[in-house]
């Protein structure tokens, strides 16, 4: 598995319509290829997982792992710490980080709770086109 010089890894739900479209949103606006991508069904997600010491709970999160500061952000800090770092004016979205963690996770988790009924579910993860597979991790 080989990763960019930053090293930043994305976890997230690959049959989540929810989360194929903030992936896609991701690559769109991440001109520098910061982020690279896993599903949370693939056998590297579960070794990352395991790695950092994950519980399968953190299937219902997007996950951000920044390997070289050996960091993890999961809910709404994850979000967060990837808009911070994408192009154009997301970066200024961080500044909700300054709402208690605790409020900022009830949100998400309500969203997380509900993303399928609300956004679909698919039936099978993904499939990146030509061009953007290299920045998915296998």
């Amino acid at each position: 598995m080989s990763t960019s010089l930053d090293s930043h890894i994305i976890l997230f739900d690959g049959v989540c319509n929810l989360c194929n479209g903030f992936v896609q949103f991701v690559i769109k606006r991440d001109k520098k290829a910061r982020f690279q991508f896993a599903s949370l069904q693939s056998p590297v997600a579960e070794k990352l997982l395991k790695s950092y010491h994950l519980s399968n709970k953190t299937m219902e999160s997007v996950i951000l792992i920044h390997k070289n500061k050996n960091k993890v952000w999961t809910e709404s800090s994850a979000v967060l710490n990837i808009l911070r770092n994408l192009n154009g004016l997301y970066p200024f979205l961080y500044g909700f980080i300054i709402i208690p963690k605790g409020i900022r996770d009830f949100f998400y988790r309500q969203i997380s709770k509900n993303r399928y009924k609300w956004f679909g579910k698919r039936d099978a993860c993904m499939i990146p086109s030509p061009e953007i597979k290299k920045r998915f991790l296998e």
